[in-house]
C-alpha cells in the first residue's frame, strides 16, 4: 500500500475532510461543520489519507464515567474499501479506547452500509440494537465486540 497516514482532527481542513467522509457514508444524518466542531470537543476524531487522497475517518467516543463502554467507528470511502484501511483505522481507534479505560467496545453502522456490517461482523461485533433517528427511515445498528 502507498503511504497511509492519519491526522488528528484539529484544523479547519481536517474538520472539513472528516465531515466529508461522515456525510458521504451517513447521508441520513448529515452534519454541519459546527456539529463536527462540537463532536471534536467530546470525541477523538481522525482522518486517513492515502498519499494525498482522503480515504476515511474514525471516531472514538470515550467511556462515560458511569460505564467503561467506548464506541469505535471506522469509515472508509467506497472507492478505497477492501484494502485494509478500515482495519488500520479500527485498530487505532481500539487502541485509543483501551487507553481511555474502555472494557467494552461498541460500534454503530447505518443499515444501508453492507460493507460496514460485514467489516463489523468480521471483526467480532454482534448486533445489540437497532434504532431510527427522528424523521429518518434508515435504522442505525449498534454492535458490541463479543
Amino acid at each position: 500500500m502507498s503511504d497511509l497516514r492519519f491526522e488528528h482532527v484539529d484544523a479547519e481542513a481536517t474538520l472539513q475532510d472528516w465531515q466529508h467522509v461522515h456525510n458521504t457514508i451517513i447521508p441520513t444524518a448529515v452534519l454541519s461543520l459546527d456539529e463536527v466542531r462540537e463532536r471534536v470537543r467530546r470525541h477523538r476524531l481522525e482522518v486517513a489519507y492515502l498519499d494525498d487522497a482522503l480515504v476515511g475517518c474514525s471516531t472514538v467516543r470515550p467511556p462515560t464515567s458511569e460505564a467503561s463502554v467506548a464506541t469505535v467507528i471506522a469509515r472508509v470511502l467506497p472507492a478505497h474499501r477492501r484494502r485494509g484501511i478500515g482495519a488500520q483505522l479500527y485498530a487505532r481507534g481500539l487502541e485509543q479506547a483501551r487507553k481511555l479505560g474502555a472494557d467494552v467496545i461498541e460500534t454503530v453502522v447505518l443499515a444501508t452500509n453492507p460493507d460496514g456490517l460485514r467489516f463489523a461482523h468480521a471483526h467480532g461485533f454482534v448486533e445489540v440494537d437497532r434504532y431510527v433517528l427522528p424523521g429518518d427511515s434508515v435504522p442505525f445498528i449498534d454492535l458490541r465486540l463479543a
